[in-house]
């Protein structure tokens, strides 16, 4: 029997799909997740009916957290020129045909904030939602757009606190920082969701797909850019500043590893502090 696959698919209508992530307990990100969203994005981007999709979470505490980094030689090889996967499918997603919302409930951090970052909009739980990129850290890079894009939306003194510090920001912060739309209460974050995804459903997609094609020409960065930060990425994975922390990781039990990402930006704080004193 086949595993499950980390994605769940709904078509809520022929103008309006739900992209559910599920990889229970920390909905880290594997291989299967970016193949199956990939493969998704692919039809999403001929489908002439399709204006928005609505990406969440199934899991509690988070929205989508970062590459599972025992896994991250499960992803897909790109064919010789292509874009690394991860970059392909940020660039394409952020210049797909129609408008990418999340919905977003608890943590939210590396790749699950760069992929984030990629949408158009962002809706954060003001209770809920925590936002980070952890990668410095652990003795990495960032390599799917954090480095391109959260200076571009938040600025490059408070992006570089951000990715430099390792920290996690709350919603209200985030929302402060321009790093998410908007923090709504919990209790009001799916309906509002649904309301902006069925009026934006409602509305003409050519003139949806062509303003937001406007706006990409003034605020994306450089595709050779994301491209060169993946290549980035690849190469912290073989220094010793990484190796050293994953040896360490590799020991806790089921129940640690749960409280470590639940905590992630306070736990890498003071383990690092700890080895340097």
């Amino acid at each position: 029997m086949s595993n499950p696959s980390t994605i769940i698919l709904e078509r809520n209508s022929a103008r309006l799909a739900t992209i559910t992530f599920s990889n229970p307990p920390a909905n880290v990100t594997v291989g299967e997740t970016v193949a199956r969203l990939a493969g998704i994005l692919g039809e999403f981007e001929k489908d002439s009916d399709l204006q928005v999709v609505v990406f969440k979470s199934a899991v509690p505490d988070f929205f989508l957290n970062h590459f599972d980094l025992a896994a991250v030689g499960d992803l897909p090889v790109p064919e010789e020129g292509a874009l690394p996967i991860w970059t392909d499918l940020v660039v394409r997603l952020t210049k797909a045909p129609f408008i990418s919302i999340a919905s977003i409930r608890g943590r939210t951090r590396g790749a699950g904030n760069e992929l984030a970052l990629a949408c158009d909009l962002r809706y954060a739980s003001l209770e809920k939602a925590m936002f980070g990129q952890p990668e410095v850290g652990a003795g990495l890079l960032p390599g799917g757009g954090g480095t391109e894009r959260l200076p571009r939306t938040i600025g490059r003194d408070r992006a570089l606190e951000a990715i430099l510090s390792s920290s996690d920001y709350d919603a209200a912060l985030a929302e402060r920082w321009g790093w998410v739309t908007r923090a709504l209460p919990d209790t009001e974050l799916d309906g509002f969701v649904d309301a902006m995804a069925a009026r934006l459903a409602s509305f003409d997609k050519t003139s949806l797909a062509t303003a937001k094609a406007m706006v990409n020409r003034a605020t994306l960065p450089p595709e050779a850019d994301l491209v060169a930060a993946f290549h980035d990425f690849a190469k912290s994975l073989t220094l010793p500043g990484f190796t050293a922390r994953a040896a360490a990781s590799k020991v806790m039990s089921a129940e640690e590893f749960v409280q470590f990402e639940l905590n992630m930006g306070e736990y890498i704080g003071i383990a690092n502090q700890k080895a340097s004193s």
